[in-house]
């Protein structure tokens, strides 16, 4: 039996954030090795301490927008923001004039 950081249960299924990171994604898996609870989360395919995620609530995994009334995926929006951050900025792109 593997526990989040607030004490709740963690099942296969489950959905998590990592506290640290704020990183979301399913449980695959659960492990204890050396007294040590794991869970494998699916976005990173990397295992975590059980202590250092919490379950989140399914209306915490997607996030409605009222004016369409589309569902985004909230991990899928943190990867983009991402990319863009990632982009490599050069000053030899474009010269002034003059």
């Amino acid at each position: 039996m593997a526990f989040d950081a607030r004490d709740k249960e963690i099942s296969v299924d489950d959905h998590v954030r990592y506290v640290d990171t704020g990183t979301i994604g399913k449980v695959l898996d659960i492990k204890t090795e050396d007294e040590v609870d794991w869970v494998l989360i699916d976005k990173t395919n990397l295992w975590y301490k059980s202590k250092l995620v919490e379950i989140l609530d399914e209306k915490d995994v997607k996030v409605k927008f009222t004016p369409s009334g589309r569902e985004v995926d909230v991990e899928d929006l943190k990867e983009k923001a991402a990319r863009l951050e990632n982009m490599e900025m050069d000053s030899s792109v474009a010269e002034g004039g003059g």
